[in-house]
């Protein structure tokens, strides 16, 4: 008589675990689920920085400093809130230091922008029409930026954080510590202003 082999069901690949569970394991001193973690967050975190921070150089520090500061902090994490929102906090907390100890307006510069970065802010592109050739998106591109860096610097990485990185209101008004109708508020008068700046701009051109 022949006999069935009996399969046991394999392991979930890493990218099929939530993210609630990976922190599980993390706070478990699981290194690997931390790596994950790492693996699926960092590009945000970089984008995060970017939005805030002048030179290429303080994000890549602040980057890494922000996933330090989650390894020794993880186990104190309570998972009410998701993973991800607490990870941009300490993000956005550790840029604010950082420009508290410079005493500097953060500003952003593409020079300063890795390729990705820079692709990532075209995003804010949509206020152009779609038939554009290369030099024109460029152009637009360039003025984005110079519109975003008239802005307080909170209201500007409120733009990042809605309009190319995709968070929700009330993710952004927890990752600054705001109340969910002051960001819809700030972000109105945000577009507003920009939109204003542009018509000047295309007026006096």
């Amino acid at each position: 008589m022949a006999t069935t082999a009996v399969l046991k069901p394999a392991a979930k690949a890493a990218g099929a675990i939530d993210d609630r569970e990976l922190v599980r394991r993390a706070q478990g001193d699981d290194k690997e689920a931390f790596e994950e973690l790492v693996r699926r967050h960092q590009h945000r975190v970089f984008a995060v920085a970017g939005g805030i921070l002048r030179r290429r150089e303080d994000v890549e520090d602040i980057a890494q400093q922000v996933f330090v500061k989650a390894y020794f902090s993880l186990k104190r994490f309570d998972q009410r809130a998701a993973f991800s929102t607490w990870l941009y906090k300490i993000t956005v907390n550790e840029c604010w230091d950082l420009l508290r100890k410079k005493k500097v307006r953060p500003l952003l510069y593409e020079s300063d922008l890795s390729e990705e970065q820079a692709q990532q802010f075209g995003a804010a592109e949509r206020l152009e029409s779609g038939a554009q050739d290369i030099s024109d998106k460029l152009e637009a591109q360039q003025q984005v930026e110079r519109l975003l860096e008239g802005l307080d610097e909170r209201d500007r990485m409120m733009l990042v954080l809605k309009e190319v990185e995709g968070f929700a209101i009330e993710e952004i008004a927890e990752i600054l510590d705001l109340n969910a109708n002051t960001v819809k508020v700030r972000l109105f008068r945000a577009r507003r202003r920009i939109v204003n700046q542009a018509r000047k701009s295309k007026d006096g051109s």
